[in-house]
């Protein structure tokens, strides 16, 4: 199997990974959205915590990259929790798509702090994706957009985290950076979790802890594939989450996409289909 391939199938193992750990969110019911987060959290530094550990690495990384993971992990965290709360209030397709617009904004991000020149192609799938938005949120300006809202800002924190992710590189593995960030998280959002638990029945704690297996199953998974591919020639793969978020919307939670929700899915995928093909044709001119 081709490098190209095995990373496809990674990336298609990631998406589902994360649909089903927004699933079992989602079914946790009515458990606070920081505690729903610190759960999810813990289940991954473990696991990360073993690997580490297997391969002989530093536990928080070199001190020269500290403060990279440090940056890295705090503005995950806070888009992580927008993205539970968007999902305990959206339609489960309408959140992740929302989510979805983090590579869009990784490349506002990466020319404005990266100094990384933007394409003329990008800007325009850009705005395209914006208009996406559009539909989906279908702006009222009432309290009903606020999970909206939360949705698109957590795409936006996220972009962040990639962008400063962008920076590390290859300085530090893969699991180290998910260990950093699961720890920060679990640690960060303890106080909160202590203050304001919620007691939870045995189906809910089974729910976040296998949305930390399949969180964790999602992060390896995305992190591996673009070790064998670039991100240009396999990223539009991970979109694939959307039908399967989709997919779990209804059939699990009865609930339908609206017609101009998925207006603006077809809209944001065409985007980003778009600078798939875009960013393809330029690497080729590249190696030509």
């Amino acid at each position: 199997m081709s490098d190209r391939n095995k990373g496809i199938i990674l990336l298609l193992l990631s998406a589902f990974g994360f649909s089903m750990m927004a699933a079992f969110v989602k079914l946790s019911g009515d458990v606070p959205t920081v505690q729903k987060t610190f759960f999810r959290n813990i289940v991954s530094a473990f696991i990360a915590f073993g690997f580490v550990k297997y391969y002989n690495e530093r536990l928080f990384g070199k001190k020269e990259n500290r403060k990279f993971l440090l940056l890295r992990s705090a503005l995950g965290t806070i888009g992580m929790v927008l993205f539970f709360y968007a999902i305990d209030n959206l339609v489960l397709s309408d959140a992740d798509m929302l989510n979805k617009l983090s590579p869009f904004l990784t490349i506002i991000f990466s020319a404005i702090f990266l100094k990384e020149r933007a394409h003329f192609f990008q800007v325009v799938a850009i705005i395209v994706a914006f208009i996406g938005t559009l539909f989906i949120i279908k702006p009222e300006f009432s309290l009903e957009t606020i999970p909206y809202l939360a949705g698109v800002f957590s795409a936006v924190f996220a972009a962040g985290a990639y962008t400063v992710l962008r920076v590390l590189g290859n300085k530090e593995q893969f699991y180290t950076v998910v260990f950093f960030f699961s720890f920060f998280t679990t640690v960060s959002l303890l106080p909160f979790v202590i203050a304001f638990y919620e007691p939870m029945s045995w189906q809910q704690w089974v729910y976040l802890l296998s949305a930390g297996v399949f969180a964790t199953v999602g992060q390896f998974g995305i992190t591996i594939a673009y070790k064998f591919a670039p991100a240009r020639e396999i990223s539009i793969f991970f979109y694939s989450t959307v039908v399967y978020s989709a997919l779990i919307s209804i059939f699990l939670f009865g609930q339908v996409p609206d017609l101009l929700s998925v207006i603006g899915y077809i809209t944001i995928f065409g985007a980003s289909f778009y600078m798939f093909l875009r960013n393809n044709r330029e690497s080729k001119k590249e190696t030509a």
